[in-house]
């Protein structure tokens, strides 16, 4: 690749000037605003498969893809054409389309446990709504969550947060009144025992246990045999239900989603990212029975203006549908192995010390020798280290979360062209450390 020179960011750095002015931080969502790492974000102009093109003509192999939606990349022909072809029709009409009645379908094809579901805006809104279903079912109050997990802003789930949360250093935000973090346990990931123990205590007020399966949102981590098992059977034998938070994972590391690699069976599912095709979108659902506590069947209220909006409908069934067309799963899992093999020599080469988490097409650099099982041993890494490293490869044309503690992602457009060129940046990023 030969020397990297600094970028021009001038219309990116100017369009910053203009946004502090009207929105806190230049940003609409924390991460993006790169305070961990210093430095001026780019203002994306548009994306074309495995490439994002910032305002000033540079472009980048995308490693963010949107924070993982575009599983296809930016601009799938059949998800543009689908999208192209709900629009022609309108954009919302606050009544049901049989659009929202496919993707329901082709969601419970893929993930049989979802015998009743519901269509939602985000994946906050997915995973607030399932816990106050599983609040509605049990009869009880208090929430278990692990940290460094992230399952969205909700109040009650803004405890000991991961994500953006951990970056900024202030895991339970201000504003969080301390009655409704009082409701959550929060215990550490990959510890069996402690769950164990959370529910000898205080088992007959625990209404759910919420998890990501595999961990996106303190860098990849991923769960130890011992700890699936005891998510599967704890839980169920004090009455409380488990609640897989797959909007990162799910149609991402497999086609039925973490919880069929794992062999978890949860009550509830929480989906969002890949659903949506790059559009808001989210949705959870479950057991027939406990979803039946969902309004206007049940008293558990919730609703939406924009629910199943067509446009995000269209865009997440043409990508569930190319996905289950092609199965591009394998070839992307051999991509994403062979990144990170290559990464890992580039760093040993360069004496630089990191370890590298993965589950198919996620994965995190983490600059530290140690094994990340959990929030403890992730925090022990060189988040500076990672910062400069960040800023390395942004030269090389490389866009990268800018975060120690965020998974990066892989799409079936990245192809070999692409994967040698993060590796040779990551050689020379690597040696300037």
């Amino acid at each position: 690749m030969g020397d990297s020179k600094d970028l021009d960011m001038t219309r990116s750095r100017a369009l910053m000037a203009r946004a502090v002015q009207t929105t806190p931080g230049g940003v609409n969502s924390p991460v993006r605003a790169l305070r961990s790492v210093g430095g001026d974000p780019f203002f994306a102009a548009s994306g074309e498969g495995a490439w994002v093109i910032d305002v000033d003509g540079n472009r980048y192999v995308d490693l963010i893809l949107s924070w993982g939606p575009l599983i296809l990349g930016h601009r799938h022909p059949e998800v543009v054409s689908a999208v192209r072809a709900a629009l022609d029709h309108g954009m919302s009409y606050g009544a049901p389309t049989e659009g929202e009645v496919d993707l329901a379908e082709a969601l419970q094809r893929a993930m049989p446990g979802l015998e009743r579901l519901r269509l939602v805006n985000s994946g906050t809104e997915a995973t607030m709504s399932a816990v106050r279903v599983a609040r509605g079912f049990t009869g009880r109050s208090k929430l278990v969550k692990f940290e460094g997990c992230y399952h969205g802003h909700a109040d009650f789930l803004l405890v000991k947060a991961g994500s953006g949360a951990l970056t900024f250093g202030a895991p339970d935000s201000a504003g969080v009144p301390a009655e409704f973090a009082a409701h959550t346990i929060t215990l550490p990931y990959n510890d069996p025992e402690a769950l164990v123990r959370a529910f000898a205590e205080a088992g007959d007020q625990i209404a759910a246990v919420i998890v990501e399966p595999y961990v996106g949102n303190m860098g990849v981590v991923t769960p130890t045999p011992e700890f699936a098992i005891a998510l599967n059977t704890v839980p169920r034998q004090h009455g409380a239900l488990l609640i897989c938070d797959e909007v990162m994972t799910g149609f991402r590391v497999a086609w039925h989603g973490a919880q069929s690699l794992l062999g978890l069976t949860p009550d509830l599912t929480c989906l969002g990212k890949i659903v949506g095709g790059g559009l808001p979108v989210g949705a959870y659902g479950g057991r027939a029975d406990v979803m039946a506590m969902v309004s206007p069947v049940g008293p558990v209220y919730q609703a939406g203006t924009l629910s199943g909006n067509p446009l995000s409908v269209a865009a997440g069934l043409a990508t569930l549908r190319v996905l289950e067309s092609t199965d591009p799963y394998p070839a992307i899992e051999r991509s994403a192995a062979r990144l990170c093999d290559g990464l890992k020599a580039a760093a040993d080469a360069a004496g630089v010390v990191v370890t590298i988490n993965r589950i198919g097409s996620m994965f995190t650099v983490f600059f530290t020798g140690e094994a990340v099982t959990d929030l403890e041993s992730a925090k022990r890494s060189d988040t500076k280290m990672f910062g400069r490293w960040f800023h390395e490869m942004r030269r090389r044309v490389v866009s990268l979360p800018p975060s120690q503690f965020e998974a990066a992602f892989l799409s079936a457009a990245h192809g070999a062209a692409e994967i040698d060129h993060v590796i040779a940046a990551a050689r020379e990023a690597f040696a300037a450390l």
